[in-house]
């Protein structure tokens, strides 16, 4: 009985391991099977994102044709709709003095004050504060708004003294304006939305009264002239150093780029002619798009749940604002189709504009043994608390596609301008860069620089040189005041203008109400 007894059990345990095994390899194949979903969908995501040197010209050369289109008002559609941004010199590099500048921004403002030694000297004694805007004036008006920023900048002067030494140049202020991507606004909630206006609106000029005006009543001794972009100020900037910079493009949670167009192509401009026969476009160019452009199925998705679907198709595939998002929905579907992060799929990975592209650029940029940076991420950002390496290097890889197609498009994007002024062959061009994505995202500045290189080939590659802005965050404002300085005998009192307020030649459907910019 005792031998049966053993037996037996010698039978099921020979049975359980049988089953444990069978157990193991469906398992095993299951994962395998898993994996191989995993690397199909990779492979497929990468071959939608290529973006090989024939297509980069073709987005540039389209580029072009929208640029010249949009110039020339001629009826052609297109998806650009430029501006003429500026139309006083910008700074040949012999300013010199203390500047002051103001960057209005969504939910906050930069003061900054800085000496300009002239283009063979950096910027000096710079000074930078950043200024939240109460809650209470976020549905202000642009007055109310002016208020505050006026009574802050005479905080600000008093409390650097050093700038009140030379009282001839207390009134050299440049403005600035970031206008905040609209997804950002959903996301991050109410913001003021600044608008862009072209250089002769009604708009452009009444803000200019209104914050002139709040300056003089709260006794602060300044005085603007002008308000631009941010990347029309880099674009000042970058010509305060190199009389060949030509084009200034900001790569940050938004993107845009201006350039300088000789005054007589610029036709649907109004106003009087530039006195040095030259002005600054702002191509408004996350509008842009093409055909040619590599637009896979989580793009379509992206573009169509977003708060403004059918536009910025450019911009969401370049910006900082979105490069992320592209990440996560990607993971998400292999998290979902293949069990990448395992049986369930993580509460956090469904949720949009959860990754954000400074933590995109961590995981890429992560050269751990084992991608333990990317781990960490992971579980921070969605909670994912175990992942295998080979699981963190999909991660890597996505991120990779990602940031290269955006990077290399935006070189596409500058050697459109670049073709439209006719410079790419017998001319250097400097162009500026400015925004976290290509300051502190060193992959994604190597891929923007080697898409460059690449299109134009050997023999003109050193034609074109990419540089980072000067300064940091919000110095353009400060070249834009040293350029500005010409400009102290023009009145920019829209009160004094004397245009007929109903000629057409004055009205732009895309100029917003001025209150109703804030």
């Amino acid at each position: 009985m005792r031998k049966e007894v053993v037996v037996a059990a010698a039978l099921t345990a020979t049975a359980t391991v049988v089953v444990a095994a069978a157990l193991l390899r469906q398992w095993k194949r299951k994962k395998q099977r898993q994996w191989r979903e995993t690397q199909k969908i990779l492979r497929k995501f990468a071959r939608d994102c290529a973006t090989p040197v024939p297509k980069l010209w073709l987005v540039s050369n389209a580029l072009v044709s929208d640029v010249k289109a949009c110039l020339a008002s001629s009826g052609t559609i297109t998806t650009l709709n430029m501006l003429v941004s500026y139309v006083a010199p910008l700074p040949s590099g012999d300013e010199e003095g203390l500047y002051y500048g103001v960057n209005l921004r969504g939910t906050n403002f930069l003061i900054l004050c800085a000496r300009l030694g002239g283009k063979n000297k950096p910027i000096s004694d710079l000074y930078r504060e950043e200024i939240p805007i109460p809650s209470n004036l976020m549905a202000a008006t642009s007055k109310e708004l002016f208020d505050f920023v006026a009574v802050e900048l005479g905080k600000f002067i008093s409390e650097h003294p050093d700038g009140q030494a030379d009282s001839a140049e207390e009134n050299k202020l440049g403005c600035i304006v970031s206008c905040p991507v609209d997804q950002a606004v959903v996301a991050h909630g109410t913001a003021i939305k600044w608008k862009s206006f072209e250089a002769d609106s009604k708009v452009g000029k009444k803000l200019v009264s209104d914050f002139n005006q709040a300056l003089e009543e709260h006794g602060v001794n300044l005085r603007v002239y002008a308000m631009v972009d941010d990347t029309v100020g880099n674009l000042a900037g970058g010509r305060y150093y190199n009389k060949e910079s030509v084009a200034a493009v900001t790569l940050a949670m938004g993107t845009d780029a201006a350039y300088v167009e000789p005054a007589d192509a610029a036709l649907q401009w109004h106003g009087p002619s530039p006195k040095l026969g030259e002005m600054v476009i702002s191509t408004q160019w996350g509008d842009f798009s093409s055909p040619h452009l590599p637009i896979t199925i989580f793009d379509t998705c992206l573009d169509a749940e977003s708060s403004n679907p059918g536009r910025r198709r450019f911009e969401k595939l370049i910006s900082g604002m979105y490069l992320g998002e592209i990440v996560r929905r990607v993971l998400l579907k292999m998290a979902q189709e293949t069990a990448l992060f395992g049986d369930h799929v993580p509460s956090k990975l469904m949720t949009p504009y959860q990754l954000s592209s400074p933590d995109m650029a961590a995981m890429h940029q992560d050269a751990s043994d084992d991608r333990e940076i990317v781990g960490e991420k992971l579980r921070k950002v969605f909670g994912i608390t175990s992942t295998s390496p080979r699981v963190r290097e999909v991660v890597s890889e996505v991120c990779d596609i990602i940031a290269e197609r955006g990077a290399r498009l935006a070189g596409a994007g500058i050697l459109g301008i670049i073709k439209k002024l006719g410079r790419i062959e017998n001319k250097k061009s400097v162009v500026t860069v400015e925004g976290g994505l290509y300051e502190h995202y060193r992959v994604f500045r190597n891929y923007l620089n080697s898409s460059v290189w690449e299109m134009l080939g050997n023999d003109l590659s050193d034609n074109v040189v990419i540089e980072n802005s000067h300064g940091g965050s919000g110095t353009g404002a400060l070249f834009l005041a040293a350029s500005q300085m010409d400009m102290q005998n023009d009145d920019p009192d829209p009160d004094n203008d004397n245009d007929d307020p109903d000629s057409d030649n004055n009205d732009h459907d895309h100029d917003p109400d001025p209150d109703a910019d804030t």
